[in-house]
């Protein structure tokens, strides 16, 4: 019997999401999270969805990641799908940072181990957390495959030009200073799907992908591979988010030390955590935001008009590092979610060839689809994002490629 089902763990430093999918038709089997981990108010939440099954909630303690592990593992053998189970091929995990030398799934050995704990320092946030679900993982499992996939890879075919800062070479090589870019399987899921939306093979498609949630990001993508990305060293640059505030003269940091007597730490709390959205109007959620808009909230108007307008400031740029566009596709909570943004961040680019049908933007749905008018120069779509389909079937192809050699 051939294993096809992959376990596809995202490792936060107090979280642990998980999904089993089976790669002989990508289904779903059980998905769940553990959250609070290490807080005596841990809480999984645990849905199998195979065999319809009520979703399972359990509260109380759990210690650490490895706890959380073997917490998920009983839930999931609960269902008879456990993880001694010989159907089971491998497990993805998801981390965040691979600098430049990885640029695509890779199985996980001690060396791999060793240059992702080299990276902390420039994702220091979230290689930790992941290094400890791949530990964790492999404790559990000694002898299964684990695969990490990163989210840097999809960007590391971006060229130099677009890639390096224009600081000291010599400072920025030492340091590791570039542009690394992050939401990578995203990016490469929604570009792949925005292709087989429009009938064509990904290496004849040009597409703008913008993928919009609480952290936001948008990318060039020619040909199916990635020349240009909004975020850069860090998830910080780029488009407004949630609480981020996106691209900022980086003199502010230099003139809130001088001036407020802000310490470095501060000033990183205050861009990360206390911006975007969130420090323009005090809310990151746009269903809250428009509902203010609508009454007249000049604050949330405030915050909607700067978020689309750093929007459009790179759809136009992203256009023309492209050349020509086929599509440009919206992606994550936002993007699939808030038709108005879409309306807005579109209107008034008919010269581009980019134009909104306002019944087709204004339809939910959970599937892939065309909001351009019929006739229209360049498509505009809605793409869901599935960055855990992404991960299991990366984790997949390369397991079997693996398997094939040996």
């Amino acid at each position: 019997m051939t294993a096809t089902r992959v376990l596809v763990l995202n490792s936060g430093s107090s979280s642990l999401k998980y999904q089993l999918l089976d790669m002989r038709d990508a289904s779903r089997l059980a998905t769940g999270l553990v959250e609070r981990i290490g807080e005596a108010t841990s809480r999984l939440v645990h849905t199998p969805l195979a065999g319809g099954a009520a979703p399972r909630e359990r509260t109380g303690p759990i210690a650490d990641h490895d706890a959380a592990l073997k917490a998920v593992a009983g839930e999931l053998a609960e269902d008879g799908l456990g993880l001694d189970s010989p159907e089971l091929a491998a497990i993805g995990h998801r981390v965040v940072h691979g600098g430049l030398r990885f640029t695509e799934p890779t199985v996980i050995t001690d060396e791999v181990l060793a240059e992702i704990e080299r990276l902390v320092p420039v994702a220091p946030l979230h290689n930790p957390a992941n290094l400890t679900g791949i530990r964790t993982a492999q404790a559990l499992r000694p002898e299964l495959p684990q695969v990490a996939v990163f989210d840097t890879a999809f960007h590391t075919t971006m060229p130099e030009a677009a890639a390096r800062y224009a600081i000291d070479v010599e400072t920025a090589d030492a340091h590791r200073i570039r542009r690394y870019g992050f939401h990578g399987t995203s990016h490469a899921y929604v570009s792949r799907a925005t292709a087989r939306l429009l009938g064509k093979d990904p290496s004849e498609v040009n597409v703008i992908v913008l993928h919009l949630g609480n952290g936001a990001s948008a990318s060039a993508v020619e040909g199916g591979r990635c020349v240009e990305t909004s975020m850069g060293l860090t998830p910080l640059e780029g488009l407004v988010m949630g609480t981020r505030s996106g691209d900022i003269d980086p003199a502010v940091t230099f003139h809130l030390k001088r001036v407020a007597g802000m310490s470095a730490d501060e000033i990183d709390v205050l861009l990360n955590k206390r911006s975007g959205l969130v420090g323009l109007c005090g809310d990151n959620d746009m269903r809250e935001i428009r509902r203010r808009v609508d009454e007249g909230d000049e604050r949330a108007k405030l915050a909607f008009d700067v978020y689309v307008h750093r929007l459009r400031k790179y759809i136009g740029a992203y256009y023309a590092v492209l050349g020509r566009v086929d599509a440009v596709a919206f992606t994550a909570g936002v993007g699939e979610n808030a038709a108005p943004v879409r309306e807005a961040a579109i209107a008034g680019l008919d010269r581009l060839g980019l134009a909104v049908d306002p019944e087709r933007n204004a339809v939910r749905s959970g599937e892939a689809r065309l909001i351009s008018p019929d006739g229209a120069g360049v498509a505009v779509a809605v793409v869901p994002t599935d960055e855990e389909l992404e991960i299991a079937r990366q984790t997949h192809e390369l397991v079997k490629r693996v398997n094939a050699r040996t």
